[in-house]
């Protein structure tokens, strides 16, 4: 070994330090105490290995953790005052049914434009965009006051999403085989991205917000796009026949991606920075929405053509508990409520939501709503701010 006189000076303060005093490990950093006059010299811990994100971006958390601003009662400044409340767009009433969670009664009934499909969180956190999906319109609500206001004429919004940075809201034109990206306020149109797949929905987006995975509904197929080109990169075909992908989650950890196919009976599980072939993770008959648990350990997967929900252990990689609704349903889109103590799913054939225990999946509660209930949005959530869809916030 060779030792310069920088290495030979370091070695010498550290055995000098170690004389004095203990050595004492605490939250990741070295302490060194001096028995003679209680004196603490800190060394910190090497820093964590930074993220290269998305220019704009909030800083990630943890970059093991991308869910690590949701933890439970989490709530951002801007929406910790705001009332809880359960927004359940009724698709074939062009409705919304707004349901107080301690209750489980319908407080309210919001008269929309046609076919609502999702409500989905603006990534300020402000406001609750209903997408009326042939009515070609988003309605604002107000979740402070639970009011809507003007519609704002968007054309086919079939989903809504926001990038990372909060630069642009895109929007999934399913009809359209477009990806439309928009101011994020006004909605103005800024740029339009043609796709060759058939019916774009759902999506998330990578650790470090650079990329997002997009399910294509009809044509069994999947899309990378490049966030800051706002560019499609990457197609793929499902390796099933008559594949049908839905919600798309990544891994607390940012390396894979998993997008339930209601066809399928599964989750396909993607390498999403490699974009290879998936593999498919057999969960039950019509594997359609994917919640993360607050603490980030599980996620609980809707099979909406059996009447229950599936839970997946991050860590132990594999399915540990299946929930079955009393009396059947078909559960469909949803959230978690700020506590994390119970899960929330629209039960899409039946005009009715459902109230799950997130430990035991006990049955807490089953409310009557409108016809064709779709992709409810629980608010307000814990996290800084929102990616979009029903609630995946970071």
């Amino acid at each position: 070994m060779n030792l310069t006189p920088r290495t030979l000076l370091a070695g010498i303060g550290l055995l000098a330090l170690a004389a004095c005093g203990t050595e004492s490990v605490k939250d990741g950093s070295r302490t060194v105490e001096s028995p003679g006059k209680g004196t603490r010299a800190a060394i910190p811990a090497p820093p964590k290995k930074a993220v290269n994100a998305l220019p704009g971006m909030p800083p990630v958390l943890d970059p093991k953790d991308v869910y690590a601003a949701d933890r439970p009662g989490k709530l951002s400044p801007v929406v910790k005052d705001f009332p809880s409340r359960v927004y359940v767009p009724n698709s074939e009433s062009d409705t919304v049914s707004v349901i107080d969670p301690k209750t489980y009664e319908i407080i309210e009934t919001i008269r929309v434009g046609r076919q609502p499909q999702h409500v989905v969180p603006s990534w300020d956190l402000k406001t609750l965009w209903v997408n009326n999906n042939r009515g070609h319109t988003l309605t604002p609500i107000d979740p402070k006051t639970g009011k809507a206001g003007k519609d704002v004429e968007v054309h086919d919004p079939y989903n809504l999403y926001f990038t990372p940075n909060g630069k642009y809201a895109v929007v999934m034109a399913s009809l359209d085989r477009e990806l439309v990206f928009r101011d994020p306020h006004t909605m103005k149109r800024i740029k339009t991205e043609p796709v060759s797949c058939y019916g774009v929905n759902h999506a998330d987006f990578s650790l470090d917000g650079r990329y997002f995975i997009v399910s294509c509904e009809f044509s069994g197929e999947l899309l990378k796009v490049d966030t800051e080109r706002m560019k499609v990169v990457g197609q793929e075909k499902l390796p099933f026949d008559g594949a049908m992908p839905q919600d798309v989650k990544v891994s607390p950890d940012g390396k894979r991606f998993y997008i339930a196919d209601m066809m399928a009976h599964g989750m396909w599980v993607l390498d999403g920075d490699k974009f290879t072939q998936p593999t498919l993770l057999p969960t039950g008959k019509g594997c359609h929405g994917l919640y993360v648990s607050r603490d980030s350990r599980e996620m609980y997967v809707s099979n909406r053509g059996e009447g229950t929900v599936s839970v997946f252990d991050f860590t132990k990689n594999r399915l540990t508990k299946k929930w079955h609704l009393p009396d059947g349903g078909s559960p469909d889109m949803g959230g978690v409520s700020a506590d994390g103590k119970v899960l929330w799913l629209s039960g899409r054939y039946d005009g009715e939501v459902y109230a799950l225990d997130t430990r035991t999946g006990k049955q807490l509660a089953r409310i009557p709503v409108g016809s064709g209930p779709h992709g409810l949005a629980v608010y307000p959530q814990p996290g800084r701010y929102s990616l979009g869809h029903t609630g995946i916030f970071r």
